[in-house]
């Protein structure tokens, strides 16, 4: 069984393998919800003028702010500032190749990922090779809500449904905060089953590519053995030199906190919540 049907450059497989998985329609890109603006299938940034087979900064216009990977791994300069420069990759529109090496996450899955059921935490996603530090491992792609439909169907839910919505808050240099709310419970890819830890072996970056809508790209934060359970911290905090919050997804239930079995020398014992989501003023409690 392939869970992504095909729609993924590698096939993603199920254990066990007769084991019935959640219903949901997969999809490897976000596509809009109620209220998601702008439109995430919508091409609206310009294309870079580089006809070289692979654009290189400064003349690529999409590398404005300096390159972004180094052989398809994630560069990591600056983070200890507390603050990264952000990401674009080249797009529809650039005269650039399809190799290009500023085009990485566009690529979907390079690496075989299994879908499997844990013993405390549900389903869960694993890698079945050796994933080297710094390289895209996978999205987490669902339906794009304002931030009054993530609320709605928050409320919606009852004490046994799973919350898979995520609220990533990006702090810009002149105090503005963009924000995106993503929801993978009817219409996602493999990165809804991922589950928290204190200690993860992935951390997620907003990557622009052909609009402001961000694809919510999880890097491997250190080199990651074939067999281990792949992982991020739901708040978006642990390890990540991005200044973002990505914090309430797949927080269960209503206003409780549920218990991280994440089983770390770091754990906190409880999954991360954002209150915002329930409040309707916004403020946090």
């Amino acid at each position: 069984m392939d869970v992504s049907c095909g729609l993924e450059p590698l096939p993603v497989s199920v254990w066990p393998r007769l084991e019935e998985l959640p219903t949901f329609q997969y999809s490897p890109d976000h596509v809009p919800g109620p209220g998601g603006k702008p439109d995430p299938s919508e091409i609206s940034f310009p294309g870079c003028s580089c006809h070289s087979s692979s654009c290189l900064a400064p003349t690529c216009t999409c590398l404005h702010y300096g390159e972004n990977y180094n052989n398809l791994s994630i560069r990591t300069e600056g983070h200890e500032l507390g603050f990264s420069k952000p990401v674009f990759e080249c797009n529809t529109m650039c005269h650039c190749g399809e190799k290009c090496q500023n085009r990485v996450v566009q690529q979907g899955l390079q690496f075989q990922l299994e879908v499997f059921k844990t013993t405390e935490k549900g389903w869960g996603l694993r890698t079945m090779v050796f994933i080297p530090k710094g390289r895209f491992v996978c999205e987490y792609a669902g339906e794009i809500l304002d931030i009054n439909e993530a609320r709605k169907r928050i409320q919606l839910q009852t004490s046994s449904d799973s919350n898979y919505i995520i609220a990533i808050r990006e702090h810009l240099h002149d105090g503005t905060t963009i924000e995106t709310f993503a929801d993978p419970t009817y219409i996602g890819n493999v990165g809804r089953f991922l589950n928290h830890s204190c200690e993860p072996n992935l951390f997620m970056v907003p990557v622009r590519i052909d609009s402001m809508v961000p694809k919510l790209a999880l890097f491997a934060d250190r080199d990651i053995c074939a067999g281990e359970e792949l992982s991020y911290d739901y708040s978006g905090r642990y390890h990540n030199f991005l200044p973002i919050e990505a914090q309430g997804s797949k927080q269960e239930g209503k206003e409780s906190k549920k218990p991280c079995f994440c089983r770390t020398k770091s754990c906190t014992g409880f999954l991360p919540f954002d209150s915002s989501l329930f409040h309707k003023d916004g403020k946090r409690k």
